[in-house]
């Protein structure tokens, strides 16, 4: 069945650069397209990016648009996160999620979700 890691997270200055990954197993044939998510403690899970599998289409949340990057690995089944010009707003829990279907660039619930546990991202002023 279809298992995720995420790694990569750290601390980081306000402006600086981190790349998140999201190794996955069996998600080739089981999963539509992959996500980024992130927690914060009193808040709701807020979604970040997705990458459609198939077409390589990326999708965006408007908070990160222009400073973030998603993209798969050619040859490796591994979906990456780059993020750039880190603010203090974009700590959190960071989780990668794989989707048996997509829509729109979003994750459905109507079908199977796989999770990652998190990868902690602290930026401080």
């Amino acid at each position: 069945q279809v298992q995720l890691v995420a790694s990569g997270g750290g601390s980081v200055q306000a402006g600086g650069s981190l790349r998140l990954s999201c190794a996955a197993s069996g998600v080739t044939t089981a999963a539509t397209c992959m996500a980024w998510f992130r927690l914060v403690p009193g808040k709701e899970r807020e979604w970040v990016a997705t990458i459609e599998l198939s077409t390589h289409v990326p999708y965006y949340d408007d908070s990160v648009k222009g400073r973030f990057t998603i993209w798969q690995a050619p040859a490796e089944k591994t979906v990456y996160l780059q993020m750039n010009t880190l603010k203090p707003e974009d700590t959190g829990m960071y989780q990668c999620a794989a989707a048996g279907l997509c829509l729109a660039g979003h994750v459905s619930t109507k079908d199977r979700v796989w999770w990652s546990l998190g990868t902690q991202v602290v930026v401080s002023s």
